[in-house]
């Protein structure tokens, strides 16, 4: 029996515009969306002190 945290999981979409046709596919295991969240949450989290930094330089700027 494969070990279900490395046994790769598929996505696949179709997207139409006119005469145009895009086809894109997925495939990652669950030990990989893991680590894309973890990423996805470093970023998110990153962003208020980047902001903030950036308001607080503009305010001694002025």
């Amino acid at each position: 029996m494969p070990n279900p945290l490395t046994t790769p999981q598929t996505a696949t979409t179709t997207l139409r515009a006119g005469r145009v046709r895009f086809r894109a596919r997925v495939s990652v295991t669950p030990v990989g969306l893991v680590a894309i969240g973890g990423l996805v949450a470093a970023i998110l989290l990153s962003v208020p002190p980047i902001i903030r930094a950036a308001g607080d330089a503009r305010r001694t700027a002025d």
